[in-house]
């Protein structure tokens, strides 16, 4: 088992408002009320690969085209009044196809279901969050009868063995209090979050000994997360800030 004291110590020096300057949730930040954190949220969960310098800049961009009231424009989001707004966005694979028929289906589903929390209707009995991002994946992906199935590549479900590792970062920025994360949302507690799990944090975490399976799969989430409830059972997913700031930024507390 990982040094625990270690662990601890990283967390408590990555996990500062320091830390939102650079990162996705920024956008997240930069919004007071919880209906647009939430649905921003989920937007720069969805676009959070590659540069964080280039991530920030295109979820600046996609607030300019919602008119920075991204809860209002989703909510009432019609396809050909609103769709010119979002016509030409594009992040790295997620196209302008992509984005109307994620927003077409997101929007269908809120005055559905009344928020994004809702959506994903976590219960307490659930462990874990595997449930609960397969029937987000399910009914994102059913809303509309002509939704293109290339927007599954965009909503990942752990039934296909993914890490799901944006939604997982979604649902941490939800669900975890403050100062970083957001801790809107009261249907999920933090012990039922899983680790985000990429290639970074998946090979910090295989050298502090949380992990040992090869593959970056939902498997792997599931090992890692254990091992991070080992150490803190009401809080495991803490712990994905020592794994990120240790590869993004090095060891603080090694020797100069």
């Amino acid at each position: 088992m990982p040094d625990r004291f270690y662990l601890n110590q990283l967390v408590t020096h990555f996990e500062s408002p320091s830390f939102i300057v650079d990162d996705p949730i920024r956008l997240c930040h930069s919004f007071t009320d919880p209906s647009d954190q939430e649905i921003i949220g989920l937007y720069a969960a969805t676009l959070a690969w590659g540069s964080r310098g280039v991530i920030l800049a295109k979820l600046e961009e996609l607030c300019t085209r919602m008119e920075f009231r991204p809860w209002r424009f989703v909510m009432n989001f019609d396809s050909v009044r609103d769709g010119d707004a979002l016509r030409t966005f594009v992040h790295r694979t997620f196209q302008p196809e992509d984005c109307l028929a994620f927003t077409q289906n997101l929007s269908i589903l809120i005055r559905q279901f009344g928020s994004v929390e809702n959506i994903f209707g976590c219960k307490p009995q659930e462990t874990d969050l595997y449930c609960a991002i397969e029937r987000f994946s399910t009914r994102m992906m059913t809303a509309h009868p002509d939704t293109p199935a290339r927007l599954q590549k965009h909503l990942a479900r752990p039934s296909r063995g993914s890490a799901c590792k944006r939604l997982s970062l979604y649902l941490r920025w939800m669900v975890r209090p403050g100062p970083v994360d957001l801790g809107l949302w009261k249907s999920i507690q933090p012990r039922q979050l899983v680790l985000p799990l990429d290639i970074h944090s998946g090979r910090q975490a295989r050298i502090l000994g949380l992990l040992k399976r090869n593959m970056n799969d939902w498997k792997a989430v599931m090992e890692l997360t254990e091992a991070c409830r080992n150490l803190d059972r009401n809080d495991p997913a803490r712990y994905d800030y020592a794994l990120f700031g240790l590869g993004a930024y090095g060891d603080p507390f090694a020797d100069p």
